[in-house]
């Protein structure tokens, strides 16, 4: 009799927990409105490309927000700008401005060392020096290039030609 008492009593136990599992699984919703089962054709037609229009939508408002100023108005140091300077014409540019000379001739107009640094070979030119074509040259301070012969540069950076 003890041995039909436990039987009973072990079944009841384990339909008791069979059904507790079947109402944690019904409460947790999978596979409901609210939490939906997931597809591998889900994921492949629909999802990726729902993340990837966001993405390149992001993209757009970035690259957007990095062309323009706080104003609105196109922001010019960012971009490299044709400079074309006629013989003695002076363009002074101010800290962090890029030079690059492209054809025609050039010389380094600075009072204090260095007159620019030549980020191409990794030195520097002093004042009178002339600049190389087609090597880079950064500003450390507000420096000044003359055009010898006339000159075309490409400027990145705030500057000014007189």
């Amino acid at each position: 009799m003890k041995k039909k008492r436990f039987r009973i009593l072990l079944c009841a136990v384990l339909a008791l927990a069979g059904l507790t599992a079947v109402g944690v699984m019904a409460a947790g919703g999978a596979g409901s409105q609210s939490d939906p089962l997931v597809t591998l054709s889900y994921l492949t037609e629909t999802f990726t490309g729902q993340v990837m229009e966001k993405v390149d939508r992001l993209i757009e408002e970035r690259n957007a927000g990095l062309n323009q100023g706080s104003g609105g108005a196109p922001v010019s140091g960012r971009v490299y700008t044709s400079v074309t300077l006629s013989a003695g014409q002076v363009l002074t540019g101010g800290t962090g401005c890029e030079v690059l000379l492209r054809l025609g001739a050039a010389n380094c107009t600075a009072s204090s060392a260095p007159g620019l640094v030549d980020a191409t070979s990794g030195g520097s030119i002093e004042g009178g020096a002339s600049l190389q074509p087609n090597h880079l040259y950064l500003m450390t301070d507000t420096r000044s290039v003359t055009s010898a012969s006339g000159a075309t540069l490409l400027v990145r950076g705030s500057y000014t030609v007189r």
